[in-house]
């Protein structure tokens, strides 16, 4: 995580969850560390629940966890668990909880192939080719992620027209927000095979809610009932509740603000979720520059309150009809 001045130290967050031991699946079922595959013998869609890209964001391990000791199989196809970042982890320590979001580099910032296929070495990108050979058999994703600010829960559906149709079909959380990435590296829901024209395969990212919340785990469990329901890949004695149906909204991002300075703040502590209803209400400065809505009713979308130099600090996103 990146160092913070004096002046841009991160408030104390309470840590209500606690960190599941994984070790009955570190060693998976695949071949690859941290996977575990269960396999229904029939033929269906190959899906993947993805934990833990972030080390600190634990929720998702907490929903994964209790579904592999659950003993959920899937009525058709196959599910994959996937424990991501487990490097980062293991460093988690509720003391110093935003000190393990990775350990060298931010692993939702590598799926670009020239990045995958290119000489450099991390961590995180060693741990992402390793994963590599399963995601490229995969035909729907769910990444499960937190937001450390206060925000409203929301489903990122990425660029394509399949992004959202997934988005629609899982049925939760009430926000879908479509978005083309960041500007310093490819998400897992931006890897080609997810969006590319000529494939048939879809990936979703949810934001579940604040870190070490108990909300967020069922926000996160609510997502994967939606997805697995909406598949067809729930039998009726499946240790699952029924799905929650919620009233959705889409926004399109329209501008992703990335702070150009180490002097980027907002004029006042924004929520993720909120809508200024006038165009051209001041938010935030960059060192001298402004920024500014560049719409009415401009929804502002995990506007991060100590944002660093490179990284996004907030999207902006109009809402359309349905």
């Amino acid at each position: 995580m990146g160092q913070h001045s004096p002046q841009q130290a991160l408030p104390a967050f309470e840590v209500r969850l606690s960190a599941p031991d994984l070790y009955d699946w570190r060693a998976g079922n695949t071949g690859i560390p941290g996977v575990t595959t269960r396999d229904s013998g029939k033929p269906g869609p190959h899906v993947a629940l993805f934990a833990i890209t972030h080390g600190n964001e634990i929720a998702g391990a907490i929903a994964l966890d209790r579904l592999l000791r659950a003993e959920l199989t899937p009525s058709v196809g196959r599910l994959s668990f996937v424990f991501g970042n487990m490097a980062a982890y293991d460093r988690f320590d509720p003391a110093r909880p935003t000190a393990s979001r990775f350990v060298d580099e931010d692993m939702n910032r590598v799926w670009d192939e020239s990045v995958l296929d290119g000489p450099r070495h991390s961590v995180e990108l060693t741990r992402a080719r390793e994963l590599r050979p399963l995601i490229d058999t995969v035909d729907v994703l769910l990444d499960i992620h937190s937001m450390l600010w206060d925000a409203d829960p929301l489903m990122l559906c990425g660029s394509s027209a399949r992004g959202r149709v997934l988005a629609r079909s899982i049925g939760a959380p009430p926000l879908i927000v479509a978005d083309t990435g960041h500007a310093n590296g490819k998400r897992i829901i931006d890897y080609t095979r997810f969006v590319a024209p000529e494939t048939g395969f879809s990936a979703n990212l949810v934001e579940a809610g604040q870190h070490w919340q108990p909300s967020t785990v069922a926000t996160a469990l609510d997502c994967i009932v939606g997805l697995l329901h909406g598949l067809g890949m729930v039998a009726a004695d499946a240790p699952l509740p029924p799905p929650v149906i919620q009233s959705q909204r889409l926004a399109e991002v329209t501008q992703t603000v990335t702070a150009a300075t180490g002097k980027f703040q907002f004029v006042q502590p924004w929520r993720g979720g909120d809508v200024v209803p006038t165009r051209n209400t001041l938010l935030a400065l960059d060192g001298e520059t402004e920024i500014r809505t560049p719409h009415d009713a401009c929804l502002l979308v995990m506007p991060s309150l100590r944002p660093t130099r490179g990284h996004t600090a907030v999207r902006l996103a109009r809402f359309v009809s349905p």
